[in-house]
């Protein structure tokens, strides 16, 4: 059954690893970016609206070189993710320099978004499945919903990668996140420099979320909580994840986990690029995208 559903893409934070923007990085044979697979993906799956989380500062090179083209193909707006965007009462102190975080991200499309939606991160490759499932489990709007993938299906081979570890129960709901920030070969470096081994089957987030919109009224709460306790705290950030485990542990809401078997793909690393290009050559090659 159809139902009107948005795709929010978070494309407001520069990639300090990989060393440039990577929203804008071309991976496909025709120049694209991974968002306009994301996109692409996201419209076959039944999405009828992408809101783009950017900067003003990337604004115009973004409309030039990604927004013009996809904006031909599905309903586009922007909102811009800016330090100053702030609830009444609230001043961001000046030597304030980093983004305020995923939460704010969202909060941020409060007043574009008027459907369930999913929110996902830009410069990350999720795959036709997991667009399918989440756009499938928007379709209860009483509940929220989240698409995990397998983490074997989610390393790189260039370095350590940081991951949502999730706790699921017996009805497939989200118990809860743990984030290891040190993953390599299917183990993690615990605060004692421990290497502790994780089964390769083990469910992680790649932020990729589904919401109803009742969502940005506890959004809106808790980014005021959090800053009358960080806003002084120059690098403490809001992050989705956090406000989801509080939703959770209070029982205000359940979340349904859906996992993609598909293998994620990602630009963690400069060296990830050539593994992402091709992968996406072949799949094209495959008649996938058109």
């Amino acid at each position: 059954m159809n139902h009107d559903a948005t795709l929010v893409i978070m494309a407001a934070g520069m990639g300090s690893r990989f060393g440039g923007l990577k929203q804008l990085e071309p991976v496909g044979k025709n120049g694209e970016a991974i968002l306009d697979f994301s996109v692409y993906d996201a419209k076959k799956a039944g999405f009828n609206k992408v809101v783009f989380v950017i900067k003003h500062a990337i604004e115009k090179d973004f409309r030039e070189l990604v927004g013009k083209r996809i904006e031909k193909t599905i309903d586009v707006d922007y909102v811009f993710q800016e330090i100053d965007a702030l609830p009444n009462g609230f001043v961001a102190p000046a030597e304030r320099a980093k983004p305020w975080g995923t939460g704010h991200a969202i909060l941020c499309c409060k007043d574009v978004v008027k459907t369930p939606f999913a929110a996902i991160n830009a410069d990350d490759y999720y795959g036709k499945e997991a667009f399918s499932q989440i756009y499938k489990g928007l379709a209860n709007k009483d509940e929220y919903c989240m698409v995990g993938f397998r983490l074997c299906n989610t390393l790189t081979e260039n370095g350590h990668v940081s991951r949502g570890v999730c706790s699921i129960d017996a009805n497939n709901q989200l118990v809860d996140i743990v984030e290891r920030t040190k993953i390599m070969d299917c183990k993690y470096e615990d605060e004692n420099g421990n290497w502790i081994p994780l089964d390769k089957n083990t469910v992680v987030s790649m932020n990729m979320w589904g919401f109803g919109t009742d969502f940005f009224g506890h959004l809106q709460n808790g980014f005021e909580n959090f800053l009358k306790n960080n806003i002084n705290t120059p690098k403490a950030e809001f992050y989705l994840p956090f406000m989801v485990d509080e939703l959770i542990k209070k029982g205000t809401k359940k979340v349904n986990v859906l996992i993609a078997e598909d293998k994620w793909y990602g630009v963690t690393y400069k060296e990830d690029k050539q593994l992402v290009v091709d992968a996406l050559r072949k799949m094209t090659d495959l008649g996938m995208y058109d």
